[in-house]
C-alpha cells in the first residue's frame, strides 16, 4: 500500500488533488481510494486530503497517519501544522513553492529522510502561465508521477480530462500543467548539474 497525505486550504484544491490520484491508479488497473479531513469548512482554512494506492483491496478508511508521501500544495503551512508527522523514513515531500526548502524553513528535512526524494517545484506559476488561475494541484500531480512512478503521466493525464470532461479545455490547459512540471522534476532528478529543489528560474 502507497498512502498519500495532501495538505492545503480550503478552495486551493487538496480535496481535487486526491481525487485524481485516486482516478489516475483506478485507470492503470490499481485499487485507490481518497477522502478529505476538514477543520473549519471556510475557504482558506487548513484541509487534509488523504490517498491510498494499493494492488488489492483497501479496506482501511482511517486518516494516513504514516504517509509515503506528503504533498504540500500552500506552503504558508509549513509553520503552521505538522506537516511531516508520521512520515516515513523514505518517504517523498512535494512542495509546491519556486523557492529552495531552506529558503521556505524545511532544510532540516534533508537531515531527516532521502534528500533525493524531497523536492520543491514551481506548481502556482506554471499553473498561472498555463490556465491562467493559482490552481497548482494537477500540476503537482505531474509532479509526483515524475518523482514516485507510482502513476503514468498518462494516466494523471486521462484522469484531469475525465474529471473535467465537461470543459475541454480546461482539462487540456490542465494537462498541460501537470506536463510541464513532469518535465521539469524529471530534468532536475536526470540532470548532474542541477539539485533537487532548486528551481529553474
Amino acid at each position: 500500500m502507497f498512502e498519500v497525505r495532501f495538505h492545503g486550504r480550503g478552495g486551493h484544491g487538496a480535496v481535487t488533488a486526491a481525487d485524481l490520484l485516486a482516478m489516475a491508479a483506478f485507470l492503470e488497473g490499481h485499487h485507490a481510494q481518497s477522502f478529505p479531513s476538514f477543520g473549519s469548512e471556510r475557504a482558506g482554512a487548513p484541509v487534509v486530503a488523504y490517498c491510498r494506492l494499493n494492488d488489492g483491496d483497501i479496506r482501511t478508511r482511517e486518516p494516513v497517519v504514516t504517509p509515503d508521501c506528503v504533498i504540500v500544495i500552500d506552503p504558508t503551512l509549513v509553520h503552521q501544522v505538522d506537516l511531516f508527522a508520521g512520515l516515513r523514513k523514505d518517504g517523498f515531500v512535494l512542495v509546491n513553492s519556486a523557492r529552495t526548502l531552506e529558503l521556505i524553513g524545511l532544510g532540516s528535512l534533508r537531515e531527516e529522510f532521502d534528500s533525493t526524494h524531497l523536492l520543491t517545484m514551481p506548481a502556482t506559476e506554471v499553473a498561472l502561465r498555463q490556465i491562467g488561475r493559482p490552481l497548482p494541484n494537477a500540476a503537482l500531480l505531474g509532479g509526483f508521477a515524475a518523482l514516485t512512478a507510482k502513476v503514468t503521466l498518462e494516466a494523471v493525464g486521462a484522469a484531469i480530462r475525465e474529471r473535467f470532461r465537461g470543459d475541454p479545455a480546461i482539462a487540456e490547459r490542465n494537462v498541460v500543467a501537470a506536463t510541464e512540471i513532469y518535465h521539469y522534476v524529471r530534468q532536475a532528478i536526470l540532470s548532474g548539474e542541477r539539485v533537487l529543489g532548486v528551481p529553474t528560474n
